[in-house]
């Protein structure tokens, strides 16, 4: 009644092996240039080559230094929910986002050192409770040393 179907399985062969099992294919130059490709794209690249590609994490036992700052709207109170865009200084798209908490304030650990950060927001949609659009007066340099703590303000204006 019911037919059970058959699962197809590829079976990598490498080239010294082709050659003992598969001997007309060894015959044949077009072949063997196919085999060749086919068993270079089964190789896989090794751990090591990953990892010095990826970019390193911050471990909680790693020292770090910490932005930290408050969005202010137009009327000077604190702004919920506002996307805060940074980045390094030497890149162009921004690599961290995060959102204001209910007292403005976000926070945002980086490896500590010698390094220049720019401080923005996403303002897209944002609007005051009258309906004006809103504004970021400017973006925020920052500069961290060490493993230290840096408060910035971003504000905000129609």
């Amino acid at each position: 009644m019911w037919k059970r179907k058959r699962k197809w399985r590829l079976k990598t062969v490498t080239t010294p092996n082709a050659c003992r099992i598969l001997p007309s294919v060894c015959r044949s130059s077009s072949s063997l240039l196919l085999l060749l490709v086919f068993s270079a794209f089964s190789l896989q690249v090794s751990p090591v080559a990953n990892a010095a590609s990826a970019p390193k994490k911050l471990k909680p036992t790693d020292p770090y230094a910490l932005i930290f700052g408050t969005v202010w709207g137009p009327d000077d109170h604190p702004a919920y929910g506002v996307k805060v865009k940074i980045r390094r200084a030497s890149d162009q798209k921004p690599k961290w986002e995060l959102y204001s908490d209910h007292r403005g304030e976000f926070a945002l650990r980086v490896a500590a050192g010698k390094n220049d950060y720019i401080v923005g927001a996403d303002l897209k949609g944002v609007k005051t409770q009258d309906g004006h659009p809103v504004h970021l007066v400017e973006e925020v340099p920052v500069h961290v040393e060490y493993d230290e703590r840096v408060d910035i303000g971003l504000h905000l204006a129609r």
